[in-house]
């Protein structure tokens, strides 16, 4: 199971994520209405550290987007906006990222419209649908994944905290395509500051359920 931490930004925090809690991937939100926005001023802190590093941007232009991969040295692009399949396919053209589509759910999820991004991107992420395009701290009904029809893995986000990992466990049961999850705003102590201990004791759980 594969846990990224999103949302961060503050130095020291970074280097106890990183040395106490070791997670997978490390989130970096370039959407500029985010309280977690990273600035380009910290392109210099950020971009040699040792982790595996996902950009989020919402609705982006494609020259930005491959700007800040580049600055960055982002292993991964999270699109957590409207982004069209035919705008996936020419990114994936230009970029040795990863490509992660981000579907923000509501009551139902049309899978017909994921079709078309399933050979360009390498995972899908569901999120609770919100107008702030993620970190609102809501869990979608988790009921509406059991019908994800595709081989295409996927990390499950919104709402998750620290008693989540059992669920987490017990979906991963039933759909064997949920690969991790992705951890915000129910592990903050503020926005952009996680807490440390509640991100180790949720990974325990993770690994010794």
């Amino acid at each position: 199971m594969e846990i990224k931490v999103c949302g961060m930004r503050e130095q020291e925090n970074i280097r106890r994520l990183i040395s106490e809690v070791k997670p997978d991937w490390m989130g970096l939100i370039f959407y500029p209405k985010s309280p977690r926005y990273v600035s380009d001023e910290q392109t210099s802190e950020l971009k040699e550290i040792s982790i595996k590093k996902v950009g989020v941007f919402v609705n982006e232009s494609e020259a930005e987007i491959l700007r800040k991969a580049h600055e960055f040295e982002l292993s991964a692009i999270q699109l957590h906006g409207t982004e069209s399949p035919d705008f996936v396919e020419n990114l994936s053209g230009k970029t040795d990222c990863e490509l992660w589509k981000v579907i923000s759910v509501g009551d139902a999820i049309d899978w017909k419209s994921l079709e078309g991004y399933l050979p360009f991107v390498s995972k899908f992420l569901f999120d609770t649908a919100t107008s702030t395009h993620g970190g609102s701290g809501k869990r979608f009904d988790w009921k509406v994944l059991e019908t994800y029809p595709f081989n295409k893995g996927f990390l499950l986000s919104g709402g998750l905290d620290e008693a989540s990992a059992e669920e987490v466990l017990a979906l991963e049961k039933q759909l064997a395509q949920l690969q991790g999850v992705d951890l915000n705003s129910k592990f903050e102590d503020s926005p952009g500051l996680k807490n440390i201990e509640k991100l180790i004791r949720f990974k325990k759980k993770l690994e010794h359920s």
